[in-house]
């Protein structure tokens, strides 16, 4: 069986998102109205939805299942 390759990330998940949602808009700000902008807009609310969900995981309120 092959092995993985495997390597540490050097940024958080949050800062992943949030840079890729930031570089999303600015291409989406560049287009004209259309299909592609409209997919880069729906990808970068997708990113910060991911940044939400995150943040709650991550939250010290929640508890494990009992």
């Amino acid at each position: 069986m092959p092995t993985r390759r495997r390597f540490k990330q050097t940024r958080t998940l949050t800062q992943r998102l949030a840079e890729e949602a930031a570089r999303l808009r600015e291409e989406a700000r560049t287009l004209a109205p259309g299909h592609r902008r409209e997919m880069l807009l729906r990808r970068a609310r997708q990113d910060e939805t991911a940044m939400h969900i995150d943040a709650w995981l991550q939250s010290p309120g929640l508890r494990a299942p009992s």
